[in-house]
């Protein structure tokens, strides 16, 4: 009987009730902030309020047979578009009386344009009659063999308005496999560039041209496979495509007709401007060149000047009084960072399950740290970001085209020519590098003729000097207001489950790191300074009772960098020896 008796208060025993115990109290505890999420009642900002819900346009694109999920995506919309294709052609024409071409889309046909049978049965397969305005301007000097140069912001169907003339002119010249590559179009994302493939194959469905895409992330064996066979039209992304052009014996290039950049100053943006010059002298010089970017900068004039020879200028949006998409309604709020999280929070939990929505983070540990937190507190949600695996990135990718309603959490991967249809609302958690950088992220909503969408852009009271920017660049804002009494009240909650997963934990810890790391890597330091930053309340956003202890590598208000201590007063303390910055470049905090 002692032994029984010993056998049963053995500490081994003890220990494991009392971590049952403890797990009770953390899966009663989340029951009951789970029950609370599910209950809370929360209004919509307010100064925006929702219209009766709108009638959404069905998906005309996105109809190709396709491998593994371009297939299961495409394919799952072709029963709808059949049945309202009658529909969506007398809603078209509607748009276009009441607008009187003074929109997105014209007056005039793609019969028009006098195009090969194969390729106009084609469009209209796709769902489509009559052009938009980029399309109409870029298309006839195109196809006559000249040079453009196109500014036209997102969503204004620039992607149709060069594969068209492409197609055409692989079509009339008889290219065939041994031929080689004809068109090349590059693209400054792999999500860009698989939807150029996937558009480009449905032009190309009845002609007996070869297309293709050669992107990073993609096993490269596969890729020399298929250029060597022969792809007459291929879709590229520049670091590929330069490893093809240098490496890859039996790629055919020597006859290219037609080379097209899209998204020209994206392109450069993410340091492509290196590969970008070697990519064009490598290039057959006899060749006809178009370069289509939403912004001009000096940098897109010099790409230009290079590879253009007397390039016919081409600019829908001149003279437009706002550069947004029209039926884009933005506004911000100002949100103390220490509340960041339960606003967001609070926001989704509003229209979970009733909006598609899509959000931008400035990192990757940042997106991936948030999915996770949402996901354990049952909040369905994607994720798209560059730390991803490329098929995993596109599978999300069609996953979040096919959803009616759903939530993206994003980095800028996400923010520049992908058509994600009929986004309700994109809301910038962590604020752009720039307004260009914001043009961009809002431009995945109200794409279209007559489409709609909202924007929300969060800022603390230190970065409010940032809408000055925006109103300057000729984007109307308007102020919404924050109600902290509104919020859900679970950031007690939040940091005990932080403290108690030691997996959320350290993603918190790298989501913390990277997102300080990334603020101090700001362009316009006048707004966005890291120095101005109160760690406490930064910490509290990532569910911490108190900062963490991380590396930071800071940069020095002049130069160099500085190291991180505990703010004081909103200033960070004297490293040692009382000099800012200490001795060293890093500091543990």
């Amino acid at each position: 009987m002692a032994n029984l008796d010993m056998e049963q208060h053995s500490p081994e025993k003890e220990e494991m009730k009392t971590k049952t115990k403890k797990k009770r109290s953390r899966d009663k505890d989340k029951a009951k902030i789970l029950k609370q999420l599910a209950k809370t009642e929360v209004k919509e900002p307010k100064a925006i309020t929702d219209e009766e819900p709108k009638k959404k346009k069905k998906k005309k694109l996105k109809q190709v047979a396709m491998e593994d999920e371009e297939t299961k995506a495409i394919n799952d919309e072709e029963p709808k578009k059949k049945k309202k294709a009658k529909q969506l052609e007398e809603e078209e024409e509607d748009k276009v009386e009441e607008s009187g071409g003074n929109g997105i889309m014209t007056n005039e046909t793609f019969e028009s344009l006098g195009l090969s049978d194969n390729t106009h049965k084609s469009i209209k397969e796709m769902g489509f009659a009559r052009m938009t305005q980029i399309q109409a301007k870029a298309i006839p000097p195109l196809m006559m063999g000249k040079d453009v140069l196109g500014a036209a912001r997102t969503g204004s169907g620039k992607t149709l308005a060069f594969l068209i003339p492409a197609v055409e002119l692989l079509y009339h010249v008889r290219f065939t496999p041994r031929n080689g590559t004809g068109v090349i179009v590059i693209c400054p994302t792999r999500e860009l560039a698989i939807q150029s493939y996937l558009v480009a194959k449905e032009l190309l469905k009845f002609h007996s041209q070869t297309v293709g895409k050669v992107i990073g992330g993609e096993p490269r064996k596969k890729e020399v496979e298929i250029l060597v066979k022969g792809v007459n039209l291929l879709v590229a992304t520049p670091g590929r495509l330069l490893d093809h052009l240098e490496n890859t014996d039996g790629f055919v290039f020597k006859n290219l007709k037609f080379l097209v950049m899209d998204e020209a100053d994206r392109i450069l943006e993410q340091n492509f401007e290196e590969d970008m010059k070697k990519i064009i002298k490598l290039l057959p010089k006899t060749r006809q060149t178009s370069l289509f970017s939403a912004t001009q900068t000096s940098k897109v004039e010099d790409l230009a000047r290079v590879s253009l020879t007397s390039p016919v200028y081409i600019d829908v949006d001149e003279g437009r009084k706002e550069v947004t998409n029209e039926g884009l309604e933005q506004g911000y709020c100002v949100v103390p960072s220490a509340k960041r999280l339960l606003f967001l929070l609070t926001f989704l939990k509003t229209f979970h399950g009733k909006k598609k929505i899509m959000v931008f983070f400035s990192t990757c540990k940042s997106t991936k740290f948030h999915t996770e937190l949402f996901r354990y507190i049952k909040i369905d949600c994607l994720a798209i970001h560059g730390g991803m695996e490329q098929s995993k990135r596109t599978s999300t990718f069609f996953q979040f085209v096919k959803l009616e309603t759903g939530v993206l959490l994003c980095t800028n991967v996400g923010a520049r020519g992908l058509d994600f249809p009929h986004v309700d609302w994109i809301v910038q958690y962590d604020p752009p590098d720039d307004p260009t950088e914001y043009i961009h992220r809002v431009g995945r909503t109200a794409r279209g003729e007559g489409a709609k969408g909202k924007a929300l852009l969060v800022l603390t009271p230190t970065e409010l000097q940032f809408i000055q920017y925006l109103k300057a660049a000729k984007i109307p804002v308007e102020e919404h207001e924050f109600e902290e009494e509104k919020l859900l009240n679970v950031q007690a909650f939040l940091e005990k489950t932080i403290s108690e997963n030691s997996a959320l934990s350290v993603s918190a810890k790298e989501a913390y790191k990277t997102y300080i790391s990334g603020y101090d890597s700001h362009s316009m330091k006048d707004v966005f300074n890291a120095h101005r930053l109160d760690l406490k309340e930064v910490a509290a956003s990532f569910c911490f009772s108190s900062p963490p202890k991380v590396l930071l590598k800071i940069h020095r208000e002049g130069d160099g960098y500085r190291s991180k201590r505990e703010p004081v007063n909103n200033k960070f303390n004297r490293g040692r020896g009382g000099r800012p910055g200490g001795k060293t470049k890093f500091e543990r905090y």
